[in-house]
């Protein structure tokens, strides 16, 4: 496993603690403020779920080669970086603390949509292998 692979999965380990965190957060803490709660519980969702996917992506990196690989890596930064945008907008928006990006939550939820075709594409490539070393 190489090195974006390690960061891109310690990076999804402090992406899960966040969202969890942020969920607990929006049960109590934003209790009687329903439009807070569904912001934070959809980016929690979304960015536990992104979490995974990132994992995803680091680990079959070591199953593809040429234009798979090249797919899974830009889904990996795709991931991370809308998951920011996407999540981080989302958060500012329930805690009240807009962020000074023009509009993040789009282009980070764009670039989590583009982050799973990337996923497709390299599934279809003809460089995935089924194992390594194949």
């Amino acid at each position: 496993m190489g090195g974006v692979d390690r960061v891109w999965i310690a990076w999804a380990g402090l992406q899960g603690a966040v969202a969890v965190a942020a969920a607990a957060y929006a049960s109590h803490g934003l209790a009687g403020v329903p439009q807070a709660q569904d912001w934070a519980r959809t980016a929690s969702q979304m960015q536990l779920w992104h979490a995974l996917a990132l994992i995803a992506a680091a680990l079959c990196c070591g199953y593809a080669h040429g234009v798979a690989r090249i797919a899974l890596r830009a889904a990996g930064w795709l991931f991370l970086v809308g998951g920011l945008l996407f999540c981080g907008s989302l958060y500012g928006l329930a805690f009240e603390r807009p962020l000074p990006l023009p509009m993040a939550a789009p282009a980070g939820g764009m670039a989590l949509i583009l982050g799973w075709v990337a996923v497709a594409v390299a599934a279809l490539a003809p460089e995935w292998v089924a194992r390594r070393g194949s």
